[in-house]
């Protein structure tokens, strides 16, 4: 699951991204809502951390220009500033939740369970593409033949397709997305977990094909 996380204060900046990465997040951190919004522009986040006194521009502005731009993806507020008027801003602008500087690493992370699991509640749950299904909320795939329950980066790599129809994705997106772009990870992890999507694909007897371009990345393909 990849986060975004735009905190200023860069001691707290490590401190929190080295706890995260600990618990199987991968970890984008930002110092500056603009340098925040420049990210949300040509990346893809499970959910973002966004403090409230950030240069440039300030947590709640990053947060209106996100809803206003379509984007929603769960926002968890974090500052330092307890007063009940700066909750309810955010919340009215679109937080999910809010939490107070100095926080307990527990509650951090259950807060961001809680906030990443109301992301996956949206009207676009279940993607579809030809005969085949898939269930963003159980990561159940369903065709014609049968269904299998993924496992979380097959789920992420087939739902990164889905989303995509017919665009190539490259194997450095799905590193980044998925893995995270400072991982040590080799690359040839993606054409691992394509086998592993394909076999399953083939076992519950959908018309939809995983299709590789040599060189480029991989594409969904629906069979006539």
């Amino acid at each position: 699951m990849r986060l975004l996380f735009a905190e200023d204060e860069r001691s707290l900046s490590r401190a929190v991204t080295a706890i995260l990465k600990k618990n199987n997040y991968s970890v984008d951190a930002v110092y500056d809502g603009q340098e925040a919004l420049d990210y949300l522009e040509t990346e893809n986040y499970d959910g973002v951390i966004l403090d409230v006194m950030m240069p440039k521009l300030d947590g709640f502005q990053v947060l209106k220009r996100m809803r206003a731009a379509k984007n929603r993806t769960p926002v968890l507020m974090l500052t330092a500033r307890a007063e009940i008027d700066d909750k309810v801003q955010g919340l009215d602008s679109g937080a999910n939740d809010y939490l107070t500087k100095p926080f307990d690493t527990k509650e951090l992370l259950a807060r961001i369970r809680a906030m990443t699991r109301q992301g996956t509640v949206q009207p676009d749950a279940r993607l579809c593409a030809g005969d085949l299904t898939l269930d963003c909320a159980s990561y159940e795939l369903t065709g014609p033949s049968g269904s299998f329950r993924l496992a979380g980066k097959e789920f992420q790599m087939l739902e990164m397709l889905m989303r995509n129809p017919k665009k190539l994705i490259s194997t450095d997106a799905f590193m980044d997305r998925i893995w995270g772009y400072d991982s040590e990870t080799e690359q040839n992890v993606v054409w691992v977990y394509v086998s592993y999507l394909r076999k399953k694909l083939e076992a519950v007897g959908t018309n939809v094909k995983i299709k590789a371009q040599r060189g480029a990345g991989y594409y969904l393909e629906v069979a006539e």
